[in-house]
């Protein structure tokens, strides 16, 4: 009865050294699934980083072309501004000018009027 005990025993133990050797194995399949699945979201974030910095890349240089287009903007603003100043103020002389020479436009036609009507 004991040699009869000691298999039993010894099948029992057998039986769950391989329900513990299925466990392990069963865990270790779960786990290089979990490998493999991190692995591949580490690549598809590290490919949405390139992707990313390629495009704050692109942003920055269009970024910088811009300031550099609103500087000549400006600095064209500020030529056009100085030429429509001129420009008024060429024709502020004019107009004063114009306006001396009508005076004595007038003037001159009254003397003639003047003379003639003395005749």
């Amino acid at each position: 009865m004991a040699a009869s005990s000691d298999t039993i025993l010894e099948n029992g133990t057998d039986v769950q050294m391989i329900e513990v050797q299925r466990d392990a194995n069963r865990q270790i399949s779960e786990y290089k699934f979990k490998l493999t699945k991190t692995e591949q979201e580490i690549t598809a974030l590290e490919q949405n980083i390139a992707r990313l910095e390629n495009q704050v890349l692109r942003y920055k240089t269009a970024a910088e072309n811009a300031e550099k287009v609103e500087d000549e903007l400006k600095a064209e603003k500020r030529k056009l501004q100085r030429e429509v100043r001129s420009a008024l103020d060429k024709i502020e002389e004019l107009e004063m000018s114009n306006s001396h020479l009508s005076k004595r436009l007038e003037k001159m036609k009254a003397n003639r009027s003047a003379l003639l009507s003395q005749q």
